[in-house]
């Protein structure tokens, strides 16, 4: 029989270590040889990325051993750090060095590039033969270059294949090995916005000379070669991102491929990322995202004037869904989960049965535990708002009679992103102790399309803040959250969110910001080359908008600060320096606002290491039953400080 407590001091198998140990980074996965490989962060050795495999009889193990780390830094968010032949080698970007290696079976890893000139590289794909990468280059003060280069698999040096734009992702080689498809961007536009889709004849290893397919005013995203001189791309011109198909040898340009009210394709914050894949039959197994995601197989239509058979497979994803790897008619599928945790599934389109989990899977603590999500849309001042409503769930405990718990709202980092129904580790950590959380696809989100995301072209600090408290405030007036006890948290971005929601509304009893932004002038100034004309987008360009950046930068009104705020700060953090949240701490101890300060050494842009996973959560929690007066138990309680500016918690 259920008993009640008050909300928040529910018991909880969900503890933060659960969740950390729960809680690995999946990335990419794809078949070698008979086996299956896969990248996977590991909390308890720093965060960092290894490969593992699974063999044809089902045994596990490892193929990058301690203290190796597989990760790239391009773009500062990185992506296809890895990529392996079918005879067992791998290729891997060393995370400390940037360096390309090469591990072969019964040997030490060798270094691929070398150690001078300030190169990164990321996106490794194994082609025809031919390692490719996008490659960038940090030579003296200027601005990266970046190129695709071609990585000689004996140790022979590194080539241009071809560069000519601030930005390329996506290289493909045609079938027959004469042609070179990719995606390519300029400054100040995002890959989001406006790319261009490129086909150049390859001689002597390198591109000279290049046609546009698609883009300019569009986004077209990943090419795939059907054949050696056809293309199968995904593109925005209606407002989605569906499939097209054109023939490079022609000019009666492209036709779509089985339309649909959904995006196959996302925001390209990571290289590595596959929204659709070609099996040999000329099927395609892709994804579709409408709010959630799922996985569907095409059956191309044989003329224009028929219609493409769609099938939806059996496939539990939820978000971040990529379709890594197919062979045969067998599909490699990383992604989060409707249950949560992220995994990796293998499935054959032909076969009756369910996607089978290769890893991943249900929580240790059980599904009993996991709250049932609820999409929910809300009337917002400029439309509709989406969101996510996971109430408090424990099977052995309820609220005091009455009662309506507190809502953790949050809202998630881009802005460029998106989250969908998949109950997390973080989720069910609160929900399980009698918090709900709300997270909120603000005006901006990716996965309802184009319009949808440039709602917050220009208003960024205006229409995520509008969107967020209308969600939360919607969500009160529905009768499931107290308006007395409604927290915004959100980190990077979505931190920049949380500190413009306690400056300029009412909606919000306190605050968590994780590496937020409080300053976009200091961001403009700061940040990495791959967002520097980012909010060129967001706000306006530079000088000619510096009046919107002083008025929307939460720092320029602290005294509009007047709840509670919780600051987590990674001290190695490129995009979000610490001085960021330390103006904040500065100024909300300058006007005696309750708050706490919490830097993590040795963390960037995102916390990755076990002990800070563990930290940062049970922090949050405590700072909520700071502000609300309940006990956590198990989790130590945070001391609040209205005092010195100096004042600092230290993890």
């Amino acid at each position: 029989m259920s008993s009640p407590l008050p909300f928040g001091s529910w018991p909880s198998p969900v503890t933060a270590e659960a969740v950390a140990a729960a809680s690995p980074r999946i990335d990419g996965a794809r078949f070698v040889g008979d086996e299956i490989w896969w990248g996977e962060s590991v909390p308890s050795e720093g965060g960092r990325t290894t490969v593992r495999r699974r063999s044809r009889d089902g045994e596990v193990g490892q193929v990058l051993p301690a203290p190796w780390n597989a990760g790239s830094r391009v773009h500062e968010y990185g992506g296809g750090a890895w990529t392996a032949s079918d005879d067992g080698i791998l290729w891997f970007v060393e995370k400390s060095d940037q360096r390309v290696w090469k591990l072969a079976p019964g040997h030490d890893p060798r270094p691929l590039t070398p150690a001078e000139g300030g190169m990164r590289f990321g996106g490794l794909v194994f082609q025809h033969g031919r390692l490719l990468a996008v490659r960038e280059s940090h030579v003296g003060s200027g601005a990266p270059a970046r190129d695709i280069v071609e990585i000689s698999t004996d140790g022979r040096g590194v080539r241009t294949v071809v560069s000519g734009s601030d930005f390329v992702a996506h290289p493909e080689v045609s079938p027959d090995g004469e042609r070179l498809a990719w995606i390519a961007w300029n400054h100040p536009d995002m890959p989001w916005d406006r790319t261009r889709l490129r086909v150049g004849r390859l001689e002597d290893g390198g591109v000279t000379e290049w046609f546009e397919v698609a883009g300019g005013g569009t986004a077209p995203l990943q090419p795939l070669w059907s054949d050696a001189d056809s293309l199968v791309y995904a593109d925005d011109p209606t407002g989605r991102w569906n499939l097209w198909s054109a023939d490079v040898t022609a000019d009666g340009g492209a036709v779509p491929v089985a339309p649909a009210p959904a995006d196959t394709g996302g925001a390209v914050w990571v290289l590595g990322t596959r929204w659709f894949r070609l099996l040999e039959d000329g099927r395609i197994v892709a994804v579709r995202t409408q709010g959630g995601d799922s996985v569907v197989l095409i059956t191309p239509a044989e003329d224009q004037g028929s219609a493409a058979g769609v099938t939806v497979l059996p496939v539990d994803v939820a978000t971040n869904t990529s379709i890594d790897d197919v062979r045969g008619t067998r599909v490699l599928i990383t992604a989060a989960g409707v249950d949560g945790p992220p995994a990796v599934w293998l499935v054959d389109v032909d076969a009756p049965d369910p996607a089978e989990r290769v890893v991943g899977g249900a929580s240790s603590w059980g599904s009993e535990w996991l709250p049932r999500a609820r999409d929910v849309v809300f009337d917002g001042p400029r439309g509709p708002v989406h969101a996510i409503d996971y109430p408090p769930t424990n099977p052995h405990t309820t609220g005091p009679a009455g009662a309506r718990p507190p809502y953790l709202v949050m809202v998630h980092g881009g802005p460029t992103a998106h989250v969908a129904a998949a109950p997390s580790g973080k989720v069910t950590f609160f929900t399980s102790r009698g918090i709900g959380v709300l997270d909120v696809n603000y005006g901006g989100s990716t996965g309802y399309g184009r319009a949808y995301r440039e709602r917050l072209r220009g208003q960024w600090g205006v229409v995520d803040v509008e969107d967020v408290a209308a969600a939360a405030t919607g969500l009160a007036a529905e009768g499931v959250a107290d308006p007395a006890r409604l927290v915004v948290e959100g980190g990077s971005a979505g931190g920049w969110t949380v500190l413009a929601a306690l400056t300029d509304t009412d909606a919000f009893a306190a605050g968590i910001s994780r590496y937020g932004v409080g300053d976009a002038r200091a961001l403009a100034a700061d940040t990495h080359d791959f967002e520097a004309r980012y909010l060129d987008g967001l706000i306006g360009p530079l000088p000619d908008a510096e009046s919107l950046y002083v008025q929307r930068s939460p720092l320029s009104r602290p005294e509009r600060f007047r709840v509670p705020v919780l600051l987590l700060q990674g001290a190695d953090d490129p995009v979000v320096p610490p001085a960021q949240s330390e103006a904040i701490r500065d100024a909300l101890a300058a006007r005696g606002i309750p708050h706490a300060y919490v830097l993590y050494e040795g963390e960037g842009h995102g916390f990755r290491r076990r002990e800070t996973v563990i930290d940062a959560l049970e922090k949050e929690l405590a700072f909520l039953g700071a502000v609300f007066s309940f006990e956590t138990p198990g989790v130590a309680p945070l001391e609040l400080h209205p005092r010195d500016p100096e004042d600092r918690l230290s993890a």
